[in-house]
């Protein structure tokens, strides 16, 4: 498992753009995490859909074409030596995405989906399931149970916030000891911060809440951090309100490490 020995005064640093929206930028925002990463002594996984197929309007950005991503995916791998992750939304997307990343990744809204995480789960490929807005933290391992009996023991979850009211997320922290519990756990602090179903057709957000979010997740002991971002955000093709601009990076992650170095203390 990719989060297997990491020191416990660090984390795990999942980070990238929502969407794959070409190779320039792409390898932009990998070098510049890459270059981030390695000055904090961070491991980190790049990610980005290659596909987005939830959608709220029918003329939303979906992507560039599979296959263009996917392989821009892998070649950031390869020039990178980084690995790399991107979600499926059908079982038959398994197989194919398995080809050119290390994790796939299941998307909340489909984390109860059992084709699809049995699917996944068959590939040998670690798996990252995002904890749906409308579950439970209890229910969440059932999800890594089908992943499991499915012969695959490398699940990692994640915590994306709780569907509140029709327009908000709120994330309890009082589950992420719970779902540690069950599997490694990553906090999610970009969706966290999303506000969905806008009149607009539009998901909303509140990035300056972002650093909030990640500092209860450091001394909540999570075991890593997601985090979509890009180089203008206001010109992002999926999600741009509520990812971090990448300039705001290695300050926001400088501070979560100083954090995660005081809270290991006070837990050992």
């Amino acid at each position: 498992m990719i989060t297997d020995n990491i020191p416990k005064e660090k984390f795990l640093l999942i980070a990238g753009p929502c969407a794959i929206e070409g190779g320039d930028i792409a390898f932009h925002i990998a070098e510049k995490l890459v270059s981030i990463a390695s000055k904090l002594s961070l491991p980190l996984v790049f990610k980005g859909s290659y596909r987005k197929a939830n959608r709220t309007r029918l003329d939303s950005f979906t992507g560039i074409g599979d296959l263009k991503a996917l392989k821009i995916l892998k070649k950031i791998k390869s020039e990178f030596d980084v690995p790399v992750t991107t979600d499926i939304h059908g079982k038959d997307e398994a197989k194919l995405a398995a080809e050119y990343v290390d994790i796939i990744q299941i998307p909340a809204f489909l984390a109860r989906q059992t084709d699809i995480l049995v699917n996944a789960a068959e590939t040998g490929k670690e798996i990252n399931i995002k904890k749906g807005q409308f579950m439970s933290v209890e229910s969440m391992k059932y999800a890594v149970d089908k992943v499991k009996l499915s012969g695959n023991n490398n699940v990692m979850l994640t915590e994306r916030g709780t569907q509140f009211g029709y327009n908000d997320l709120i994330v309890d922290f009082r589950g992420i000891e719970e779902l540690n519990k069950i599997a490694p756990t990553i906090l999610d602090v970009t969706h966290s911060v999303q506000k969905p179903n806008q009149v607009s057709g539009i998901t909303g957000g509140s990035p300056k809440h972002i650093e909030s979010i990640a500092r209860a997740g450091m001394v909540n002991n999570i075991d890593g951090i997601f985090i979509e971002t890009h180089t203008n955000p206001s010109e992002a093709k999926s999600d741009g309100s509520n990812m971090l601009d990448i300039k705001n990076l290695e300050r926001l992650l400088s501070n979560l490490i100083q954090l995660r170095e005081t809270s290991s203390k006070l837990l050992s």
